[in-house]
């Protein structure tokens, strides 16, 4: 891939490769509850291994103070040795005598898997003494965990300073769709970002209007937009302090010739509940005392015919309360339209953001986008045009 190392750059056989991974997967009572993450970093270990390398897993799990049974990686590399059917053999520290010993009876192909690295505050410090002592451990550092890249932790960042460093495959592959998304995309392009503020998604905001064609505002944010217009949102969730910040966002997507698409009519609620009474209203019809829960059916409308105007659509963030029914049905709906336009290969389709993944998986069609990413944060501060240091130290010089 042009502009990053990546594993075809790299000769890992014989090699000891120090492999950063997400491993942060949800936990109940010792269990990992979803194997997402750890599915998707399989191709990467797999290939370092039966290449012949010795693959050494750096990864944090939770908040730790310091060492703490609690938030041990043990149970974890459990389970990814059940997921993988392979051995994964356990070091109970990332770095010392324990680590030394676990790597060095290790033969090509093994696999281990190092204790949680932020047992230690060298690791989000990014602490140069920490980072050698790491990097004692490995030959090379690949790192396959695009989640925690906007981190410039030790095993995220620093360890690309010290040791040859590439792109796994997972983290390869977020960057390709990431590239077709905004960076190189087919136009023209298509943003949907819902949520409830404006005020945490300002720099997305700010960033989208100047790359994008259309920009679909919904959820909650859509409230404080149409507010700033002079509407009368009712007792919807609004942001009155951000009406000047949304008149100003609406004037430089005019400058920047980009069609900011806002509801015209909403379905309305008078009691915060799934399945309480609902009606549709024009926008300029609202409620004194209703509540804007989900867009109605002419903006759906309006939303798909922008969809079918577009080659690359990027999502994040729901259309309405989608959590309770019946206010997830447009969520729902324009995801399934999205997803069929990606399945005749007439849209590229890339979406981010932890309700947004919830929201295509609850709609069935999580596996029909172009690519889904788990990152979160890193997937935000990327679209909000932020450097990512772990990706950063990744770039071919």
């Amino acid at each position: 891939m042009a502009g990053f190392r990546t594993l075809d750059q790299a000769d890992v056989k014989n090699k000891r490769v120090l492999l950063r991974v997400d491993l942060n997967v949800p936990m109940e009572n010792g269990k990992v509850t979803d194997a997402t993450r750890i599915e998707r970093v399989l191709p990467t270990i797999t290939e370092i291994a039966d290449k012949g390398g010795k693959v050494i897993l750096l990864a944090h799990f939770g908040r730790p103070k310091g060492p703490d049974p609690r938030e041990s990686l043990k149970p974890v590399a459990a389970a990814l040795a059940e997921v993988i059917g392979r051995k994964v053999a356990f070091a109970d520290d990332c770095v010392g005598a324990k680590a030394e010993t676990a790597v060095a009876a290790m033969q090509p192909g093994d696999i281990l898997c190092l204790e949680n690295t932020r047992f230690h505050k060298g690791e989000e410090k990014n602490d140069p003494d920490f980072v050698k002592q790491l990097a004692t451990l490995g030959d090379l550092w690949v790192n396959d965990a695009f989640s925690a890249a906007h981190r410039a932790h030790a095993s995220t960042e620093g360890l690309g300073h010290v040791l040859p460093g590439y792109a796994g495959r997972t983290m390869q592959a977020e960057l390709i769709a990431l590239s077709k998304a905004l960076e190189a995309p087919e136009k023209p392009v298509i943003a949907i970002i819902g949520g409830a503020k404006v005020s945490t998604k300002l720099e997305l905001l700010e960033n989208l209007i100047r790359k994008v064609d259309a920009l679909v505002i919904g959820g909650a944010m859509a409230n404080t937009f149409l507010h700033a217009q002079g509407l009368n949102v009712g007792k919807s969730l609004v942001e009155k302090d951000m009406a000047d910040t949304a008149r100003r966002i609406m004037e430089k997507a005019d400058d920047a010739k980009c069609a900011i698409i806002l509801p015209v009519d909403a379905i309305v609620a008078f009691h915060f509940a799934a399945h309480a009474p609902s009606h549709a209203y024009g926008v300029d019809a609202i409620p004194a005392d209703g509540m804007m829960l989900d867009v109605g059916e002419q903006s759906m409308e309006r939303i798909r015919g922008a969809i079918d105007e577009a080659r690359t659509l990027v999502w994040n963030g729901p259309l309405g309360a989608f959590e309770m029914q019946p206010f997830d049905k447009a969520t729902v709906s324009i995801a399934r339209y999205a997803a069929e336009r990606t399945t005749n290969g007439t849209l590229v389709t890339v979406a981010g953001g932890g309700d947004t993944v919830a929201a295509l998986n609850a709609a069935g069609v999580a596996d029909k986008f172009t690519y889904v990413s788990t990152a979160g944060g890193a997937f935000l501060e990327w679209m909000e045009g932020k450097p990512l240091p772990g990706v950063d130290v990744l770039k071919t010089k």
